[in-house]
């Protein structure tokens, strides 16, 4: 197989990245902070299941990102790739508006995250406007 889009490949393989990232910072960091007694379990659960959401799309998103990259047929992947773009922008915006709604100073924290997520759309973005003979090689 021979990549057609070296932009998705890299926007999958980045994908992947992420959702090992997310798990392992979810499962060492932020998850047991959760495991205390002033919290209910309901909301433990329900945070818990969250967290591993964005984990799973993560990680599809990078499978279908590799998947596309060997794809020839730009027409047929294209709209995907949008969708999947929108989708980390949306939730780039609710990241830094619920940020900065609870704790505007927290916004410095988001720093790393949103730009790793700019940087995840730039090369979707680019790639979806990869002219036929450049994504032949």
């Amino acid at each position: 197989m021979k990549v057609r889009n070296f932009y998705y490949l890299i926007a999958g393989v980045l994908a992947i990245l992420f959702a090992v990232t997310h798990a392992w910072n979810g499962q060492s960091a932020v998850l047991p902070k959760l495991d205390i007694s002033e919290i209910p379990m309901d909301t433990q659960t329900v945070f818990t299941y969250v967290w591993h959401i964005i984990t799973a799309e993560n990680l599809v998103f990078g499978i279908a990102f590799i998947f596309m990259s060997f794809q020839s047929e730009r027409s047929k992947i294209r709209f995907a790739a949008w969708m999947i773009a929108a989708i980390l922008i949306v939730r780039l915006m609710v990241i830094l508006g619920v940020t900065a709604m609870l704790d505007v100073s927290a916004l410095t924290d988001t720093l790393i995250d949103s730009i790793a997520i700019v940087i995840y759309v730039a090369l979707i973005i680019l790639g979806t406007t990869m002219k036929k003979k450049q994504s032949g090689g």
